[in-house]
């Protein structure tokens, strides 16, 4: 499989290009030509979570950084950023899932003389912390596989976009040979 191009910025950053300055500029053209002109923009959603607008900040001034701040990307990285606050938020609960069920085996263990019913009860209530952990994190999983195709989404639109970009303008036809061409048509 061929590599993908290089956008213009990576050409002229290189300094140094069997590229023609035409060539160069056609490309840039078309680079612009894909994207639709207007910002990123943040969801009401996205900026009223402080971890999502945080994110949302972080992603901006990366996508700023390499040209593609642009809202074409807007609805997936605002998915992108609230799906990452909700697994913070589901790591926070997980975490305090895990205080409570150390605080409730600590107890367990300051207890003495526990009949059969009360053991009971603290092995259930462990268990079902612990289960509420494991149902956490596999929601977790969830949400980091879909901000992965998130990610995936965007670089290969990005690199779509990348590829559609012609390597060579097209040639301007001289209007002289032109000319030419068209008064041998007209002897015939």
């Amino acid at each position: 499989m061929a590599r993908p191009a290089k956008t213009a910025g990576v050409i002229k950053a290189e300094g140094k290009s069997h590229r023609t300055k035409a060539e160069l500029e056609a490309r840039e053209s078309a680079e612009q030509s894909v994207l639709s002109g207007k910002p990123l923009f943040e969801r009401s959603e996205v900026g009223s979570n402080k971890t999502a607008h945080k994110e949302f900040l972080r992603v901006s001034k990366l996508m700023t950084k390499i040209g593609k701040n642009d809202a074409l990307y807007s609805s997936g990285i605002n998915t992108y950023c609230e799906l990452y606050a909700e697994i913070v938020e589901l790591e926070e609960d997980i975490q305090h899932i895990k205080e409570l069920a150390d605080a409730l085996e600590e107890k367990f263990k300051e207890l003495e003389d526990l009949d059969f019913e009360q053991v009971m009860s603290f092995t259930k209530q462990i268990i079902k912390l612990q289960s509420q952990k494991v149902t956490l994190g596999a929601a977790i999983d969830r949400k980091r596989n879909i901000m992965l195709a998130i990610d995936k989404e965007n670089v290969m639109t990005i690199s779509a976009a990348l590829r559609s970009i012609p390597k060579t303008p097209q040639k301007k036809e001289n209007p002289l040979l032109a000319a030419l061409m068209d008064d041998e048509g007209d002897e015939t």
